[in-house]
């Protein structure tokens, strides 16, 4: 790596951490240079605004964020249907909770800067999107595959993606949870009677 891409690679991880820890609006460029080691002109060399720098953060955060990223709905079979669901679900959540929660309260940023910028709150809306939609093949895939009842599979799917939203807002707020069990709940709850759950 460039030593000008590695520059403008610690800019975003020092603006990424200090936006969860300070809020957005209330970190400076002259923050984000001192985190580096530089002087805030020399960020300009990087980045021509905070806007940008603030548009890198929002890309480098959510890069990784795709529903295939944690399921692969052609990989599912009647005989792995149960424990592929259960695992895409729980790789979603942190494995060290106390380092996921500043990423949730820069997303919470990102929402608030929704509410003022249209940019992100579209971006951010379409990645929820992705999500229902992705939760919603995988249910009509064990609809096909028999494992599944085909009734409301819509709230189904529905019900698994906002189940995680809610147990990662309740991470990032610090309150333990048995979210393991939680979630092995949810998946037993949509496979018809009698098929094989986890256990």
């Amino acid at each position: 790596m460039k030593k000008r891409d590695m520059t403008s690679q610690q800019l975003i991880e020092a603006a990424l951490h200090l936006f969860a820890q300070h809020g957005i609006e209330k970190t400076s460029l002259a923050m984000i240079a001192a985190a580096v080691g530089m002087t805030k002109p020399s960020i300009y060399y990087h980045f021509a605004s905070k806007d940008e720098l603030i548009e890198r953060v929002f890309e480098y955060m959510f890069s990784d964020y795709h529903f295939d990223h944690y399921f692969s709905v052609s990989e599912l079979t009647a005989e792995n249907f149960a424990l592929k669901l259960y695992e895409g679900g729980l790789r979603m959540f942190p494995e060290d909770e106390e380092h996921f929660a500043p990423v949730f309260r820069l997303l919470n940023e990102f929402m608030l800067t929704a509410g003022r910028n249209g940019h992100y709150g579209e971006r951010v809306i379409a990645m929820q999107r992705e999500f229902l939609d992705g939760f919603e093949k995988v249910m009509q895939r064990g609809t096909e595959l028999g494992v599944i009842e085909p009734e409301n599979v819509t709230v189904k799917a529905h019900l698994l993606a906002l189940l995680i939203d809610n147990i990662t807002s309740y991470m990032m707020m610090g309150m333990k949870l048995p979210y393991q069990e939680l979630w092995k709940e949810a998946v037993n709850s949509v496979f018809r009677k009698g098929e094989d759950r986890i256990g």
